[in-house]
């Protein structure tokens, strides 16, 4: 992943909406769509909600630090 799309995983991850996102990032919405449809792509994953385990299984994010 780009160092960009690796920021959008951690939010992602963290379960954040794309519009909050996009806020965080200063970037349009369909920035945002773009960057995670390529980390999902990239990383084999269906959803956000893999993105998600993906995380967890990975060690990107543990309970409690979501939000």
């Amino acid at each position: 992943l780009t160092p960009r799309e690796r920021e959008v995983l951690d939010l992602v991850i963290r379960g954040r909406s794309n519009g909050e996102i996009a806020r965080d990032l200063v970037v349009s919405h369909s920035t945002v769509k773009t960057h995670v449809t390529h980390v999902l792509d990239k990383l084999g994953l269906r959803d956000r909600v893999h993105a998600v385990v993906y995380g967890y299984e990975h060690g990107l994010i543990e309970p409690g630090q979501a939000g």
